[in-house]
């Protein structure tokens, strides 16, 4: 019997599914990944299973970065699974591809992002006639019919209503051609963007990492524009008159304004109540001061509604205000109590309303809320019944503000087991969903007028009358005399004040403020009312900057990148996103930086979906704007870029001349600042891929050293922390740029006296007792070096000052010798996986070294009924020592646990794991380790423990290994760095 297959967007989906069609075609069976009846095989994706990628022949993976191989066009895209969803693929194929399937159905959400992740995952099944020329086609002839299921709401009866109305596939190609070209545009922008500005960056050699993106971008010029402001505002001084008036029952305040002010569109720092001379401030104050004065008063009720539903922007920026959580953290407690707990309908939405046929839900849940044990709320969900709140109001229950999901609310799960953050978000959620049914916050608000000598002070009050949705957060109705309330103070009809007291305040202008994660949310939700043209905007007006469910990665993206930095919770763009803009302004790329770009896209896109233009006519525009902007990087010959650049306080250390910023370097212009006299001293404003930030370069000036500074990359990517320095050049006769690793020599060989009596030491070696201090980039013994007290050393005790980038600040030192561990440090990145780590550094007094030691793993999960517990938490074990990090712990996934204390009936213990026989070295390998076969960790270490004993690392760059007549056979050249050794050795060890 022919089956249909139905493809759904997320497992919770397919449930849905399967509940809803259960009382229409019987009973399903579940399966592992699908559940089947005798009609119907449900399955669903996990979002996107497939990416697009450019084909091999069309996308060269060496010198990709060069502008020798750009633009890169493919006509067309190869498909590649997502890693870490390969699984779930693999079983939707398999029964996409069952002989007894004769027909799809596309489940996955209502929205051009749900037509593109079934219609990739059905391009990979059979390959498509339209995506692939015939060389790469697969067998057409195994394609199978496809309808679509269009939902906006997910009660059964809407699902079973959706199956009676499938779409035909030929209804959805609009949508289909759409969402396909809006991924292919966005790749071919973004890969050639990145590549062209990367290469334009990195001609003067290193490698600069530039990358660029149609929401990214934009999203950064935001961040930059507001610091541009900031750093360009003047502040201005003004003046307010503040008076205090007298009357029989008290006094209350009051502040002069303007009664014929009127608002000035050219400078918004102009208000009713600023006066900008304080002679004029005083004069008023004087006048007013002492004299009677009428009183006016208008008092008025007003209402204020409940904010809507949450959507996931709204949701992130609510829990960055109260909570200070990212919108990345914020995602990622919504997703878990959406997948986990079951308790939050889908997180990543825009919509902020609910379909139309969710009354009887809405009811449920809150049956549910009110008889869960959240006691600090479930009497305002029985409240909302019991009054009769849940109604059928547009404001909440609208299916034209419902987009391919609906508002984020609670489900009719109640969930336990929370964790403090889950938990506040839920709270949260809960509270505006409870809020929105209930009535509005009734206010009385008042506006008092007093006049005195001509002069007009106003006074408001506001008072919460009936607290409606308030109550839900804590707020009651306001008596007289509440601290918190505004209430004024009564006034007879007819009475004459005095004024007691009247000040002239002075104050300042403020600049605009930085943005925070929830105002940027804002604003990339907002990007359309930045475009001018009136039909990209209404294009942009339903979507912004990204997605909800992306905005919170690309800021994200945007910090990993170095673009932005956090402070507290402030975004503030790095001199490497003023280097981006200044690049995009100077090639005349600006589209890459300004949200027209999306809404030219949106518009046209939207076009597509309704058949009023091609998907050939829009890629090809694609393809043109690509070439257009590499064209431009590449073509671009100009010494440097025009921006706005700084002029240093800090003179020139070689001739006291004005250093000048340009887009490349900072350059000495002589002493008139011109360049006429100037002396030649220049450096990169880019050393080794980490851009100057302008208090950087001053003090670098100024000092002629900096550092440790982060964020450095090797020629071959791989990040470091160093020093940098300036140095004379006898040679060159001026200062160079150098990068100083702490390699100093070893006094013991140069004879040199070391003299710690100006130093304060941080605590006792804890290998002798002695005093440790620092010595060049390590802490020391004072008996590990010659001294005059000691000549001869008697102590080995050293710690870097850097390990594996993480820089060990002297207090850290001191706490690791008084209590035998630091805290926990954060900004480890392992030599062989270059992913960052947390660990403790902490004296190991049986290996006598500093070692890593790692915190405890909690699991995020609770433990599963029947498994055992553990009696007591096991302690990390301690990792190698720091000093061989980047030879073998710093890339191993988890430190080995020591046992906890067996329980009294505990099982006998299991026999220890046998390793495993090892891998046979070649025999130019063996030449140097043995012909013994042996674990590719102690080959490293044999290989290191030779290069130490030969003297084989390079005098000059310690990262440098020299290659002797045996190493030379291994290593295939006279030198190779430390970070080729794994590499090297890998090629040598084989299994046989």
């Amino acid at each position: 019997m022919s089956k249909t297959l139905v493809i759904a967007e997320k497992p919770s989906v397919a449930q849905d599914i399967v509940r809803a069609l259960t009382p229409a075609v019987g009973k399903f069976d579940k399966h592992d990944e699908y559940f089947e009846n005798e009609k119907y095989v449900v399955t669903s994706a996990v979002g996107h299973l497939v990416e697009i990628q450019a084909p091999e022949q069309f996308d060269v993976k060496r010198g990709k970065w060069s502008f020798a191989h750009l633009p890169v066009i493919p006509p067309y895209f190869d498909l590649k699974p997502v890693d870490k969803t390969k699984t779930r693929l693999n079983a939707v194929v398999r029964l996409a591809k069952r002989k007894d399937v004769t027909e799809l159905v596309n489940a996955c959400d209502a929205g051009r992002e749900g037509e593109l992740i079934f219609r990739l995952i059905e391009q990979y099944a059979f390959g498509n006639l339209d995506e692939e020329p015939a060389p790469a086609r697969k067998s057409a002839a195994a394609r199978k019919p496809v309808r679509r299921l269009w939902l906006q709401s997910m009660t059964p009866q809407a699902i079973r209503d959706g199956f009676d109305q499938l779409r035909t596939d030929r209804q959805m190609e609009g949508l289909a051609s759409a969402a396909r070209s809006r991924s292919e545009a966005d790749w071919l922008v973004g890969i050639n963007g990145t590549r062209a500005m990367t290469a334009f960056n990195s001609r003067d050699g290193g490698f600069f990492l530039t990358t660029v993106g149609r929401v990214q971008t934009p999203t950064l010029a935001v961040v930059v524009e507001r610091e541009e402001q900031i750093r360009k505002f003047i502040s201005r001084d003004y003046w307010e008159v503040h008076a205090t008036f007298g009357a029989e029952a008290g006094e209350y305040p009051g502040k002069w304004f303007d009664t014929r002010w009127k608002k000035n569109p050219e400078d918004a720092e102009l208000k009713a109540d600023r006066l900008w001379s304080l002679k004029e401030a005083q004069a008023i104050a004087d006048a007013v001061r002492g004299q009677s004065a009428s009183v006016t008063e208008e008092s008025k009720p007003t209402t204020q509604a409940s904010p809507l539903l949450f959507d996931l922007t709204s949701l992130q920026r609510e829990a960055n205000g109260r909570f200070g959580f990212s919108a990345k953290t914020t995602l990622a407690l919504a997703q878990s109590l959406y997948e986990r707990h079951k308790a939050l309908t889908y997180p990543r939405t825009d919509s902020r309303a609910l379909p139309e046929d969710y009354l009887a839900t809405v009811k449920q849940t809150m049956g549910m809320l009110a008889s869960s044990g959240m006691k600090h709320l479930a009497p305002y969900a029985q409240q909302a019944l019991d009054d009769g709140y849940v109604k059928p109001t547009k404001r909440v229950f609208d299916n034209a503000k419902v987009s391919d999901h609906f508002a984020i609310i609670p489900t009719l799960q109640a969930p336990s087991g929370l964790s403090d953050a889950e938990q506040r978000l839920y709270d949260l959620v809960v509270r505006r969903f409870l809020s929105v049914f209930f009535p509005s916050a009734e206010f009385q608000v008042t506006t008092r007028i007093t006049q005195a000598a001509g002069h007009s002070f106003r006074t408001d009050g506001k008072v919460l009358v009936k607290p409606g949705w308030l109550a839900i957060w804590g707020k009651e109705a306001e008596q007289e005399g509440d601290e918190n309330g505004k209430t004024l103070l009564p006034v007879k009809p007819g009475e004459l004040v005095r004024a007691d007291v009247v000040e002239a305040k002075g104050l300042k202008t403020r600049p605009p403020a930085r943005y925070s994660e929830a105002t940027l949310l804002g604003a990339m939700e907002g990007a359309g009312k930045l475009v001018e043209d009136d039909e990209l905007r209404e294009a942009m007006q339903e979507k912004g900057l990204g997605t909800p469910a992306t905005r919170a990665s690309i800021i994200e993206g945007l910090i990993g990148e170095k673009y932005m930095l956090r402070d507290g919770r402030e975004l503030i763009p790095t001199a490497k996103a003023f280097q981006l803009m200044t690049l995009l302004r100077g090639l005349g790329v600006e589209e890459l930086s300004k949200p027209e770009l999306t809404g030219e896209w949106e518009y046209k896109l939207a076009q597509m979906e309704h058949g009023k233009l091609s998907r050939d006519a829009f890629m090809r525009e694609i393809a043109e704007m690509t070439e257009r902007i590499v064209k431009k990087a590449k073509e671009y010959d100009r010494d440097t870029v025009p921006g706005d650049y700084a002029t240093l306080a800090t003179p020139c250390p070689n001739c006291g001349g004005v250093v000048k910023e340009n887009y490349r370097r900072y350059t000495c212009t002589g002493r008139s600042g011109s360049g006429s006299d100037a002396c030649g001293f220049s450096f990169t404003k880019i050393p080794a891929g980490r851009a100057f930030e302008l208090h950087e370069v001053e003090q670098f000036l100024r000092d002629k050293r900096i550092g440790p500074l982060e964020g450095f990359r090797s020629k071959a990517g791989w990040p470091f922390t160093a020093e940098i320095t300036l140095k004379f050049s006898e040679e060159e006769r001026n200062w160079k740029l150098e990068f100083d690793f702490g390699d100093e020599a070893d006094p013991a060989e140069t004879g040199e006296l070391i003299d710690f009596s100006g130093q304060e030491s941080l605590g006792p070696c804890p290998k002798c007792g002695a005093r440790v201090f620092e010595w060049g980039k390590n802490y020391v013994c004072e008996k590990s070096v010659p001294t005059p007290d000691q000549p001869t050393p008697s102590c080995d005790f050293k710690s870097g000052q850097i390990i594996l980038q993480q820089p060990v600040e002297r207090e850290q030192m001191h706490k690791l010798l008084a209590s035998g561990k630091t805290d926990l440090l954060d900004k480890f990145v392992s030599m062989r996986t270059r992913r960052p780590f947390k660990a403790f550094l902490a004296w190991d007094a049986e290996a006598g070294k500093v070692n890593f030691e790692f915190e405890p793993r909690t699991s995020k999960f609770p433990p599963r009924k029947g498994a055992p517990g553990k009696t007591a938490r096991e302690p990390a074990a301690k990792f190698a020592p720091a000093a061989k990090a980047a030879k073998a712990a710093a890339g191993a996934k988890a430190a080995p646990a020591r046992k906890a204390p067996a329980a009294k009936k505990a099982a006998a213990p299991k026999a220890p794991r046998k390793t495993g026989p090892g891998l046979r070295p070649s025999a130019e390998l063996a030449a140097v380790v043995g012909a013994e076969p042996v674990a590719r960790t102690e080959v490293i270490k044999k290989l290191w423990d030779y290069i130490k004993a030969n003297g084989l690392q390079d005098a000059t760059d310690k990262r440098a290994i020299n290659a002797d007549a045996k190493l030379q056979a291994v290593f295939g050249k006279p030198q190779v760095t430390m970070f080729e050794l794994a590499g090297i050795v890998g090629k040598h060890l084989s299994s046989d």
